[in-house]
């Protein structure tokens, strides 16, 4: 259908899942140069940290490769009553950005789960993207899940929200003309609040060097409750993504959420330099992932490691802070939020809308 969603609204990522979509890592242009079996390793301790709280549900490209994949789960000591493979082909492993949008509408007696099934086209048609592009299709269909179709771009990982109103966006990535003919920013602003059910729109600009993405959301500032963002700030002045990341910060300062009060934005270190002599690679913290008992953190072998990873766990201190070695997979320009999709839970709480992770 391409109604518009009337009375739904996008979860805050920290409120409950009831599982997480993965795509199976299966193209080598995918990560150049990178081992595979390296690859995979990272990824299955994603899996290993996403099932120990949640569901994973994982594509893969054909049913021919799915015992080698329960193997090596079960070699990784992964739960398999907490995993569901589905035959659905791919081009790439970055879910975030083509798989559903999930959203939720609450009544007195039930929860209704739907999805946005935006457009994709490989962030401004920059690789093969036709697969990707029916993914959330195929997974709507199957989940027999209602599907909205707003038929315009946007990848999931451009879009941040904190679940009460407020939406975090760039205008680099998501009012770029490789993706919507240069579409207006009135207009953008009109489908980001009628399909996420959001009636503010924070913007900030830029992109990381080495961001194939044109500047997601998710590499920049990030939710970590309803009042407050972590914010990436570059220390070093003479690091060419120093001035960016201070024009964001600065304008985070500044903004309000949906009722007019300001915000706490708390900085986040970045790791540096990562990458070969030739290539810088977009590593970021930010790019964490919140489950329903774990917060899973990039991790690049920096001196910042730690110092993250001590502020992300400030700041969900009744969570399990999780770090996943990242030094691989940053080679595919995406990060752990990049192979993630969280689908919330179906069972209504009453607390679940309030759900702050500061707070347990």
């Amino acid at each position: 259908m391409n109604d518009i969603p009337h009375n739904y609204r996008m979860p805050a990522e920290w409120e409950p899942h009831t599982s997480t979509w993965l795509t199976w890592p299966h193209n080598p242009e995918t990560w150049p140069g990178q081992n595979m079996e390296q690859v995979e390793s990272d990824y299955l301790q994603i899996i290993l940290a996403i099932t120990q709280g949640e569901q994973a549900h994982i594509l893969v490209q054909d049913k021919s490769v799915e015992e080698d994949i329960k193997t090596k789960l079960l070699s990784s000591g992964v739960n398999m009553s907490q995993v569901f493979l589905y035959d659905i082909p791919t081009n790439d492993s970055w879910i975030r950005d083509y798989g559903p949008n999930f959203l939720v509408r609450d009544t007195e007696d039930c929860r209704e789960i739907a999805i946005n099934d935006w457009d994709f086209d490989s962030w401004g048609r920059k690789y093969k993207w036709e697969l990707d592009d029916l993914v959330t299709s195929i997974i709507a269909e199957q989940m027999d899940f209602p599907k909205f179709k707003p038929e315009i771009v946007l990848e999931g990982g451009a879009i941040e929200v904190n679940g009460r109103g407020t939406c975090l966006t760039t205008d680099s990535c998501i009012l770029n003309p490789n993706r919507n003919d240069g579409i207006r920013r009135e207009r953008m602003e009109e489908f980001l609040k009628n399909y996420l059910g959001v009636s503010k729109i924070i913007w900030l600009s830029g992109d990381l060097e080495g961001d194939d993405t044109d500047g997601h959301i998710d590499n920049l500032a990030r939710f970590v409750n309803p009042t407050t963002i972590a914010c990436s700030l570059e220390e070093n002045e003479r690091d060419v993504n120093f001035l960016g990341l201070q024009q964001n910060y600065e304008r985070l300062q500044a903004a309000k959420d949906q009722d007019g009060n300001p915000l706490k934005i708390i900085p986040l270190p970045m790791p540096g330099y990562v990458g070969s002599e030739n290539e810088r690679l977009p590593a970021s913290y930010a790019n964490f992932y919140i489950t329903n008992n774990a917060v899973l953190v990039p991790i690049y072998e920096h001196s910042n490691d730690e110092k993250a990873l001590d502020i992300i766990s400030s700041l969900f201190p009744k969570r399990n802070i999780i770090s996943i070695p990242c030094k691989t997979l940053i080679w595919g320009l995406g990060g752990i939020h990049c192979l993630t999709q969280q689908q919330p839970q179906d069972t209504y709480s009453s607390t679940s809308i309030e759900a702050d992770p500061s707070k347990g």
